[in-house]
This record gives structure tokens, C-alpha cells and sequence, in this order.
């Protein structure tokens, strides 16, 4: 039986990863076993740079956090290695987490996740992980909007140009003569 000092210390980190699971959106588990000191330092900078909060726990530890936060179906994955990447952003640790686990191979393996509270299956991690960042979603959802507005001008420009209109360079090349000329008449 510890003692009571080491008892109040797990506890207070038991409390600690619990509100830490509570407040998340989701989280990966993760065998980290065999990886170097590099490979974790560029997989800990990678997680800082996209707001990932990734920790090696204990498994015993772990398995109170899950269980106090109401997360059920884990107990099983709590073995060996474990290290937990957790973020407000549902996809980023998913994402993160499969692009170091292909560069490392057999020293680093997603083991499962959670997401809102339950469990998700290692499919739904790495499906969730084919999801491109955010600023890429945006930009897609941008050039789709902008597609129909872009091919109406191209349209409407051939139409000109059918109809007579000088082309972009001709337009360009005698607009600047008359800018040299304004100056001169000063």
C-alpha cells in the first residue's frame, strides 16, 4: 500500500488528466515504444504547433482519468507504452498522431481514441486523420465558391473578345502611353 503522500499525488494527477479528458473534443492513444529522443522532440514540436497536449501517463492512471470522465471500452488498450495526445480540435490529434505513426512503423502505433466523451474504434481514427487542417478545408470551400464566379468571367471575356473588345495585353498596352502622356501635359 503507498503511502499517503504518493497516494495524494496520484490522485491529484488522476484529477488533473480527468478535467484535462472532460474539456477535450478528442484523443488518441498511442504505443510509442522504441522511438528516440529526436523522433519525440519533432513529434512534441509537432504537437505544440497544433495545439495538441500530448503526455506520456501511466496506464493505471490513465484508466482512472477515463473512467472518472465516463470514457468506457479503453481498459484494454492500457497496456504497455501509452502516451495520450488530446486536443480542443476533434481531428488534429488523429491527424498528428497517423503521420508519425507511418514515419516510425513498428516504434509507434495508434492503439485507439476518443472523441466527445466515447470511445472510437482505430478505423475512426484513421478516418478522421485523412481529414485535411482546417486552413485547407477553408481554402478548398473557398475555390469552390469562387469556381462558377471565375468561369463566368472567363466566358464573358471570350464572348468580348468574339465580339470585338481588344484583349487584357492590348487594353495594357494602350492604357500606358496615355499614362505617359498625362504627365507631360502638366
Amino acid at each position: 500500500m503507498p503511502n499517503a503522500k504518493v497516494l495524494s499525488q496520484k490522485q491529484a494527477v488522476v484529477a488533473e488528466l480527468t478535467e484535462k479528458i472532460q474539456k477535450c473534443s478528442a484523443g488518441v492513444i498511442v504505443d510509442y515504444k522504441g522511438i528516440t529522443v529526436e523522433e519525440d522532440t519533432a513529434l512534441r514540436r509537432e504537437c505544440r504547433s497544433n495545439d495538441i497536449d500530448y503526455s506520456v501517463v501511466k496506464n493505471t492512471l490513465l484508466r482512472f482519468a477515463l473512467n472518472n470522465s465516463g470514457i468506457e471500452g479503453l481498459d484494454d488498450l492500457l497496456n504497455g507504452t501509452t502516451s495520450l495526445a488530446i486536443s480542443d480540435d476533434a481531428v488534429a490529434p488523429a491527424r498528428v498522431m497517423a503521420e508519425y505513426a507511418k514515419k516510425l512503423n513498428d516504434k509507434f502505433e495508434i492503439k485507439g481514441g476518443f472523441m466527445d466523451g466515447k470511445m472510437v474504434s482505430l478505423e475512426t481514427v484513421n478516418a478522421l486523420a485523412s481529414i485535411p487542417a482546417l486552413p485547407v478545408l477553408q481554402a478548398q470551400v473557398l475555390g469552390t465558391m469562387l469556381a462558377p464566379i471565375t468561369g463566368l468571367a472567363v466566358v464573358l471575356k471570350q464572348i468580348a473578345e468574339k465580339n470585338g473588345a481588344p484583349a487584357d495585353d492590348a487594353v495594357e498596352a494602350e492604357a500606358a502611353p496615355a499614362e505617359e502622356a498625362a504627365p507631360a501635359a502638366e
